[in-house]
């Protein structure tokens, strides 16, 4: 399925693009900058809220863009400080993005590190046996505008829960595009949006805390580390042979594990970057001790780390999340011969949120306010 919107969204365009459109109907291009202060730092809902920008572009303004490209629906809020957000899309499609709290140690709740995830598509095409988000195959690529206004509708969130003055894009620590979707099967709209959040009058975010995780596909891998802009790579690698992947993801089938170490061991690492990979732990199907010492095989002489994910559990997957013992086991045989191996304490769990979890359903829940929650912030993840 594909959606054109009536009109583009404004949060699609960089400060050149924006600068080159005014400039050719004959708006001065100073007004770009002023357009993107609106958007990112004071993060209106309305063109009447620009009051340094006169009635007639303004008017012009409503004329050519799209303002809101997503629509806040509901919140959903799990115990461990994990929010999930219903976003819809123009065509009513539905998106989720979720805030991932960490307090640090010894700092209250209000200073705890954040981290977003977003989705990128609407659905996904990839059918990995363990994820929700692909059930229903997919519907669509989001645009870039649409990528980066999730990140807009969290800061709102967030100046709600804790009123502020407004500020840049500093709501939250680090940005995963880990959401519903494959990043790298909308290529062209995740690299465009990477260039608005990172440009100077973007967003402004630092290349290294934004991660892209794929599931493998090599001929993306290959091109994005030519690019101009490259964030953290993690790679949903899940298995330590190609029997395993190949039943748990298909897209092994096309690109096997030999293909995708390749493009791995080629792409360009800044000096102290190292690639992540994701591996879900699924009870009986990759959780040995045996899988553990073929997986450190497999990454030896890769500058890289994995993370343990123990498998979060959803009705339509058959398989189940092995046991705190045999978890502790893996990472320990991990180490042991060793890989840098860190367990990244699942989160969410108790609204979908969770790794895996994001499916394209709102559960016919109703809209729930914000608010603080009080008690003791949950541990820190485990490392």
């Amino acid at each position: 399925m594909r959606y054109t919107p009536a009109l583009p969204t404004i949060y699609g365009e960089t400060l050149d693009s924006l600068t080159a459109l005014l400039k050719e109907h004959g708006h001065p291009a100073f007004r770009a900058r002023q357009v993107l202060t609106w958007l990112y730092k004071k993060r209106v809902k309305t063109w009447e809220e620009m009051t340094d920008l006169s009635r007639p572009f303004r008017a012009w303004l409503a004329a050519t863009f799209e303002l809101e490209p997503t629509k806040f629906v509901l919140t959903k809020q799990s115990e461990d400080v994990t929010d999930k957000l219903l976003l819809e899309l123009g065509d009513k499609s539905l998106i989720e993005t979720v805030i991932i709290r960490a307090p640090q140690l010894g700092v209250g709740q209000e200073n705890s590190r954040k981290t977003i995830c977003i989705s990128t598509q609407v659905g996904c095409a990839m059918g990995c046996k363990f994820c929700a988000s692909g059930l229903e195959g997919l519907k669509r690529n989001l645009s870039a505008g649409e990528i980066v206004h999730q990140l807009i509708q969290v800061c709102r969130q967030e100046d709600d829960r804790t009123p502020r003055a407004h500020a840049e894009l500093v709501s939250f620590d680090n940005l995963v595009v880990m959401g519903m979707g494959e990043p790298l099967h909308n290529y062209d709209q995740v690299v465009k949006s990477l260039r608005i959040l990172t440009t100077n009058k973007g967003a402004k975010l630092a290349q290294r805390r934004i991660t892209v995780s794929t599931a493998g596909l090599v001929p993306k891998l290959e091109k994005l580390g030519r690019e101009d802009v490259r964030p953290n790579l993690a790679v949903s690698l899940n298995a330590p042979n190609d029997a395993v992947r190949d039943a748990i993801m298909p897209i092994n089938r096309k690109w096997n594990i030999a293909k995708l170490l390749g493009a791995l061991r080629a792409y360009p690492l800044e000096q102290r970057r190292r690639i992540t990979f994701e591996y879900v732990l699924l009870a009986g199907v990759n959780d040995s001790l045996g899988d553990a010492a073929q997986l450190a095989k497999l990454l030896r002489g890769i500058k890289c780390k994995v993370n343990i994910i123990p498998f979060n559990p959803h009705p339509e997957a058959p398989y189940a999340r092995p046991s705190h013992a045999a978890v502790t086991a893996f990472q320990d045989e991990c180490k042991r011969l060793g890989m840098p191996t860190y367990l990244r304490t699942p989160r969410g769990d108790d609204i979908d949120a969770a790794c895996g979890q994001l499916a394209n359903r709102s559960g016919g829940a109703a809209i729930i306010p914000l608010r603080v929650r009080k008690g003791p912030p949950p541990p820190p993840p485990v490392e």
